[in-house]
C-alpha cells in the first residue's frame, strides 16, 4: 500500500513544472484553457439547438427557431 501512495505521489510531482515568463503568453490563449469561455458555450449551444431543430442536454428549454 505504501509503495501504491509513493508511485501515485511521484507521477502526481512529476506534472509541476515552472513556465517562465516568455511561455505565459503561449499558455494565455484561449484555446489553451481547460475550460471555454462560459458566453461562447451559451452561445454554441443556442446555435446547435436552432441548427438541429431540438434543444435539451444543456438545461435550456425552447423551440427550434433559436428565439427562446
Amino acid at each position: 500500500m505504501k509503495q501504491l501512495l509513493f508511485v501515485s505521489v511521484a507521477l502526481l510531482l512529476c506534472g509541476c513544472e515552472t513556465v517562465q515568463p516568455w511561455e505565459r503568453g503561449t499558455l494565455a490563449k484561449p484555446e489553451m484553457q481547460w475550460q471555454a469561455d462560459p458566453m461562447e458555450i451559451s452561445l454554441q449551444a443556442q446555435i446547435n439547438a436552432s441548427k438541429e431543430a431540438s434543444s435539451g442536454g444543456q438545461g435550456a428549454a425552447g423551440g427550434g427557431c433559436g428565439c427562446n
